[in-house]
């Protein structure tokens, strides 16, 4: 396959579609292409022949010796596959497809014979749908976008065309320039992982701002990520909601994942700086990359207004700013800048009669103490505050070098703040009308700057014994199920090294009775029944059963509540189990994501799974340190440390079931979900016991 390079650096172009017509988008992008200053050849293609725009026109790549690197496609959607098969016949390198009408409206048949045929002729497709390319280091403008977008260090990927176009206009509004600017569309064939590592050798680029819809090939844009985030910031976009599988309503792990979070979860993994929308990821772009790179956590606010501060406190816990609370380090600090009626607390409140002076003072002491790594300066018109003098002595200040920590200001007020504010910000000053805008763009800093320090530890995939679980796996498929009954569930946990409660089928009450008492009262009971999954929805579930008499009750009782619920179940027997003792219930899931292919979840357990919602997601693999970091990200984590007394959980023990199943989703492409609800944690050293399992297998494809 060919050198990415030469999409972003082509020797020479064609422009299939070319035309002299101004109103049509062969015209825009030839003119483009031209009045860019391209340094290659440039082949106008048509079928007419003749000259557009003083060049000559071909009529068919066989005309060009030698190849081209790159053609853009822009004729009507019924005559691109003839158009693409003209250049793969004719050494064509890459073919960006602008024109629309393929999978984006239900023509993906067309769409993968266009690609199919490319490919088994050694040509990549960029597209279809989209708005083209652009790259200042090729000198490269081929799209149909405005002129003027180069010469700066952002470099966009948009599966949007349209939103591409609309995000550079802005940009350039807020006076952000690009180095590349790339749409890819339907991504029938070159997604954002294909386009990664050469963006970010790019040296002009120093930050990389991503719009995204959908996620294809997750597994290696994550591996991709992880890499490439520790060399620059990736600043990403992301609509949509990831659609349910069929399967979602068979688990909780399935239910959940077809969630928004998976993304976001997964996105934080991968060291994506995630905004919200589009002013705030500009914003991001303009000041991340250039931003000092922070020493440490500790953040101080300087504030003329105590209202601010605390508004600025509240946003700091949002975006995780750790604020600096050493009081007599602060006192030290501040004393003879802030008033006696202020506050050297954080927020330091120099107060409503604080001058430009005092602010200078104020910063100068922050920056002095190499205990304070990062500044939030906030200001409130007043009467006193000569914005005019402050904007030019930060200007100059910032000139010069002056500051070599991270510092980030907001200021509101009239008119003459605003205009202030507004000069700042079009000198590259990170100065926000706004006090969320300023915290959102330290907050971005901090995940950059986390996400770049974290250790690189190897992944860790524990041993499974795959010849049993092989061996379950064929039986269910043979017997035509997707759902592993209990005791397959329970055979499959133990080979892959997870601890459950001892637990046998019974057939009958007298068995079920004789069943019991060999495990010991109490025991819990539970139908098995291929049809029906969730035991508890249909009664099927009896705990705290303590002697013969309510063994034989609840084994009548589950019967009949389950042939209410659903009458054509076919119920194999009735499983009788050890009832574990308490502890923390949490849930633990797998499953192969169409996105992102393994992925594993961590959360709360119990009934309220689906309620409580505290649950994370990631892809796997993970290392051992990545799981407990992912562990740590539930709302509950203080119920794993010990509350009230309480005795720490053993975290470890959870750690490790997590990686065993993260390892069997990997491994088995055949087991599309498991889940373990409740996987009961007990005190640290004792281990961890899961109390139900339910494993689905993946639907086979007609002929398997």
């Amino acid at each position: 396959m060919p050198d990415i390079k030469y999409l972003f650096e082509p020797r020479s172009v064609a422009v299939i579609g070319a035309t002299d017509n101004p109103l049509k988008l062969g015209h825009v992008v030839l003119n483009n292409v031209v009045s860019g200053g391209f340094e290659g050849r440039v082949y106008p293609v048509n079928p007419k022949g003749g000259q557009i725009m003083g060049l000559p026109a071909i009529k068919s790549l066989g005309e060009v010796e030698g190849g081209v690197d790159l053609a853009v496609v822009v004729i009507p959607a019924d005559r691109v596959f003839d158009a693409i098969k003209d250049c793969a016949d004719h050494n064509v390198r890459f073919a960006a497809i602008i024109t629309s009408g393929f999978s984006e409206i239900g023509n993906t048949a067309e769409e993968r014979r266009i690609v199919s045929y490319a490919v088994e002729h050694g040509m990549r497709i960029l597209g279809p749908n989209i708005v083209g390319i652009f790259s200042s280091v090729g000198k490269l403008n081929a799209t149909f976008a405005g002129a003027g977008m180069g010469g700066g260090t952002v470099a966009l990927i948009s599966q949007s065309g349209a939103l591409a176009g609309a995000i550079v206009g802005k940009a350039l509004v807020e006076h952000i320039s690009f180095s590349t600017v790339v749409s890819i569309g339907n991504k029938a064939d070159i997604s954002e992982t294909d386009l990664l590592d050469y963006i970010v050798s790019n040296e002009t680029t120093k930050v990389i701002m991503m719009y995204m819809e959908g996620v294809t090939h997750g597994e290696q844009l994550v591996n991709s990520l992880q890499r490439i985030t520790r060399i620059k910031p990736v600043i990403v976009l992301k609509s949509g909601r990831s659609k349910r599988g069929a399967l979602a309503a068979a688990s909780h792990t399935g239910s959940l994942a077809g969630e928004d979070r998976v993304f976001d979860d997964i996105a934080r993994q991968s060291g994506l700086i995630r905004a919200e929308g589009v002013q705030e990821a500009l914003e991001w772009c303009k000041f991340v990359a250039s931003i000092p790179e922070p020493k440490g956590e500790n953040t101080v606010i300087i504030t003329n207004g105590g209202g601010m501060g605390v508004m600025a406190a509240d946003a700091c816990e949002k975006y995780g700013i750790n604020l600096y609370d050493n009081l007599s380090d602060m006192k030290t600090t501040f004393t003879g800048i802030v008033p006696e009626f202020g506050s050297s607390k954080n927020p330091i409140d120099i107060t409503g009669q604080a001058t430009a002076a005092d602010y200078t003072h104020s910063l100068d002491a922050a920056l002095a103490n190499d205990n304070i790594n990062s500044i939030l300066c906030l200001g409130c018109g007043t009467g006193l505050f000569d914005i005019d003098q402050f904007a030019s002595q930060v200007a100059q200040e910032f000139a010069a070098g002056k500051y070599r920590k991270p510092l980030l200001m907001s200021f509101v007020g009239g008119l003459q703040i605003e205009n202030n504010v507004k000069k700042l910000n079009d000198m590259g000053l990170p100065i926000f009308g706004d006090i969320l805008n300023a915290t959102s763009c330290l907050g971005a800093v901090y995940s950059n700057y986390r996400h770049k320090l974290a250790d690189l530890d190897p992944p860790e995939e524990p041993a499974l014994d795959e010849g049993v679980i092989r061996t379950v796996i064929d039986a269910v498929r043979k017997d035509n199920r997707r759902f592993l009954l209990a005791n397959e569930g329970q055979a499959v946990l133990k080979a892959i090294g997870v601890r459950g409660p001892q637990s046998i089928i019974s057939h009958s009450i007298d068995e079920a009775i004789t069943l019991a008492e060999k495990i010991g009262y109490p025991v819990v009971m539970k139908v098995v029944s291929r049809d029906i999954i969730h035991k508890s929805d249909a009664g099927g579930v009896a705990l705290d059963i303590l002697n013969r008499a309510e063994v034989s009750d609840a084994y009548e009782a589950i019967l009949q509540s389950c042939r209410r619920f659903m009458p054509d179940a076919r119920i194999e027997g009735i499983e009788i189990s050890e009832q574990v003792k308490p502890g923390v219930e949490t849930i633990v899931g797998g499953r192969r994501d169409i996105s992102f292919g393994p992925i594993v979840m961590f959360g709360l357990g119990g009934i309220y799974v689906e309620v409580m919602k505290d649950i994370v997601f990631r892809a796997f693999p993970l290392s051992r340190k990545q799981t407990f970091k992912m562990i740590s990200e539930i709302r509950t984590y203080p119920l794993l440390l010990g509350v009230r007394g309480e005795k720490g959980k053993d975290i470890d023990a959870v750690a490790d079931v997590i990686l065993r199943v993260g390892v069997l989703i990997k491994r088995f492409e055949d087991i599309s979900d498991i889940e373990i609800n409740p996987l009961v944690a007990y005190d640290h050293g004792e281990g961890v016991k899961a109390v139900d399992v339910r494993i689905l297998l993946s639907k086979q494809e007609a002929g398997q």
